[in-house]
């Protein structure tokens, strides 16, 4: 892994965290969370009335009463405060660790007039050239323009092999503080000083960045009003105490009122969306906000870039197969032609097999064509010799359509052997040289290992799998079906990836996608989750909201997984802390009326002591749950793949029903034991 992973209760963690939780004592910090913030004024309160008991009118209590109240609702206040800290800690001593992989390195900055001048790396500013060679850092996150190097990741990633990256295709950028292993790279630098990759993983990671999601919000205010609402019913209870003859101290309220109000989840709130962020970067996952960690919890239909996602990418030329009344040779040279000028990974291949199989072209005879680039539109490639011959290479069926536009012909075997490359689960490009197609290039792709079963698992956790491609429907269905995706879109262009994720996201569903490549950045920004993989291009990366460092496509059911895991954390401590207010509701009530209304012993079911040692009892619980579910809100409720109902019910009954039972044994045994000391 790239970023460490300490224990949650490391000595250096708990130690910050225990200063923290002072420090979050302070009322502006405090006030961000309704709950905690009316305990602490309760806190400050009973510190009042244990210095003097009667300075807010006679007290019927003693002061050790009121400094016993005033301890437990003090710990209280820490305990909570010391979650939020442990989750912040982690994610601080996460920052750390990527803070030791950035320096001031020395960059070559290469001059207009082609000379290199070392410059320090913060000097540098976006557009500018710089030559990282063999054993040096990169200086800043940038695009490869020339080059080809093998470059070590694991300062970022935490994988020891070196990764290969090359000018063009979906694998030219690369991340400041990463090392040049072989060879050298010309770069052009992509970011200003302040704003690059690993500059927004420490912010994001450390909590700077970190806002509260939408669900976060919503429950903190429904929090709030549960508060507002049982400060009220304390208020209430006062004249109708007076009515009966009870004298209730202004300490037995505040107790009542830090009982009654749901301080377990208040005090666990922030620490559960802390902890779900810091559980996704473990995974090597940076995501950019809460948000998008709590909307991968809900994701209907994931939409998957094939190449470079489901498959690994580099698509090598395989075979050159001719067709009718063309020779071995002739297709070859004609494959080489249509392939000299091309950079990208697959256009490298084919001219590496026509050099085995011994055909080669001399430079001269191509050294002033004009290239004709790759676009999404035309889905084909080449060259314009100087005497006017067209040379190129694409997909079948563009090829088709330009040969005939010059008045060529097709033919008759063009399209049985392009599907019979297809069916084998390969790419065909046909190669054709002014009218004329000369045959097909079989280019091979590679499924990913084991995509089927996790694919599998999605479909379980009743997620859609869809693959688009820009293969023909023959590949594009062959691919599907080794990698076990539902449905799949052939020959898909950049806004038919956006058309789908908004098809589907007008269904009311939730939608998930990954890719590498900059025309996947536009799906990447529409998409609910965008997962893009580190290896991919930067504007991939900008566009999306996760960015998967270890480049592997099936990170996003972890991520899935985590995203539920939050929701169904955040749900299950809230269902036990409002079902802790039922028992602290029959210990506590019963107790401070049952004198004045002898028929209340019915509900005394637990039977404590006194109407003393029920408060303190019922407020000494309260305290000492919160740091016993710190491990639950930090790891997460554990989460298994399984529908809806059958989770809502297996949540209900571990928490809801734990959450009644629970206090009452805890509550009973506290009461034992002060009742023994009083």
């Amino acid at each position: 892994m790239a970023i460490e992973q300490k224990k949650t209760l490391s000595k250096e963690i708990v130690t910050q965290a225990v200063i923290d939780s002072f420090k979050k004592l302070n009322p502006v910090v405090m006030i961000k969370n309704p709950v905690m913030f009316i305990v602490e004024i309760g806190t400050l309160i009973t510190l009042i009335l244990s210095i003097a008991p009667d300075a807010l009118g006679p007290s019927t209590v003693s002061r050790g009463y009121n400094i016993a109240v005033f301890l437990i609702l003090l710990f209280t206040v820490l305990f909570a405060n010391f979650a939020e800290a442990l989750a912040e800690g982690r994610g601080k001593a996460q920052a750390d660790t990527l803070r030791k992989t950035k320096s001031d390195t020395m960059a070559k900055l290469v001059q207009k007039d082609g000379s290199i001048k070392e410059v320090s790396s913060t000097q540098l500013r976006k557009g500018d050239i710089v030559r990282v060679d063999t054993g040096e850092l990169i200086p800043s996150d940038g695009e490869i323009i020339e080059g080809l190097a093998s470059v070590d990741e694991s300062a970022i990633t935490g994988e020891s092999a070196p990764v290969i990256k090359e000018a063009g295709g979906d694998f030219s950028s690369v991340t400041g503080g990463t090392r040049v292993v072989s060879d050298y790279i010309i770069v052009k630098v992509t970011t200003d000083p302040g704003e690059s990759f690993l500059d927004r993983m420490i912010s994001l990671v450390e909590g700077a960045a970190r806002q509260k999601t939408p669900n976060e919000i919503a429950l903190t205010t429904l929090l709030a009003v549960l508060t507002l609402i049982f400060l009220f019913v304390i208020v209430t209870i006062v004249p109708l105490a007076n009515y009966l003859h009870i004298k209730l101290d202004i300490a037995t309220l505040i107790a009542l009122l830090v009982c009654l109000i749901p301080t377990t989840i208040g005090g666990l709130l922030s620490a559960i969306g802390i902890a779900g962020m810091n559980r996704v970067t473990q995974f090597n996952v940076l995501a950019m906000s809460g948000k998008a960690v709590e909307a991968a919890g809900d994701i209907d239909t994931m939409i998957l870039d094939k190449t470079g996602t489901i498959t690994f990418g580099n698509r090598m030329a395989a075979e050159f197969i001719p067709v009718e009344g063309v020779s071995q040779k002739d297709i070859t040279l004609a494959a080489l032609q249509s392939s000299v000028k091309d950079e990208t990974p697959e256009g490298r291949s084919v001219v590496e097999l026509a050099d085995k199989l011994g055909v080669t072209w001399p430079e001269n005879e191509y050294a002033a064509a004009e290239i004709i680039e790759f676009t999404a539109e035309s889905r084909m490639s080449g060259l314009n010799l100087s005497n006017g011959t067209q040379i190129r290479k694409g997909a079948v069926d563009a090829i088709k359509a330009f040969a005939t536009a010059n008045n060529g012909s097709i033919p008759n075997d063009l399209e049985e052997k392009a599907n019979r490359i297809a069916k084998a689960g390969g790419t065909p490009l046909a190669v054709s040289i002014n009218n004329r197609i000369y045959g097909l290039i079989y280019l091979k792709d590679t499924v990913k290992p084991g995509l089927k079963e996790r694919f599998a698992e999605l479909r379980a956790m009743g997620i859609k799998t869809v693959m688009c491609t820009g293969d023909n429907p023959l590949t594009a269905a062959t691919i599907a079906q080794e990698a076990g995706v539902d449905e799949f879109i052939a020959e898909a262009k950049p806004e038919d990836k956006i058309e789908a994720i908004k098809r589907e996201q007008a269904q009311g569903k939730l939608v998930a996608m990954t890719g590498d490549g900059t025309n996947d950045a536009p799906a990447l920004a529409q998409a609910d989750v965008g997962l893009a993989m580190n290896s991919g291009t930067m504007a991939a990366k900008e566009a999306a909201n996760m960015i998967d460092l270890d480049s592997d496509p099936t990170k996003l059911l972890s991520v899935i997984a985590i995203g539920k895991q939050l929701l169904i954390t955040r749900g299950s401590l809230t269902t036990f802390s409002v079902a802790n207010d039922i028992a602290k509701y029959f210990a506590i009530i019963p107790a401070l009326f049952i004198v004045a209304l002898p028929q209340l012993q019915a509900l005394n079911i637990m039977r404590l002591a006194s109407p003393q040692s029920a408060i303190l009892s019922a407020l000494i619980f309260n305290a000492i749950i919160i740091p016993l579910l710190i491990p639950v809100a930090m790891k997460g409720a554990k989460y298994k793949a399984m529908d809806a109902n059958r989770l809502l019910r297996r949540n209900l009954l571990v928490y809801g029903l734990g959450g009644v039972v629970v206090p009452f044994i805890g509550i009973k045994v506290i009461d034992m034991i002060i009742a023994g000391l009083m």
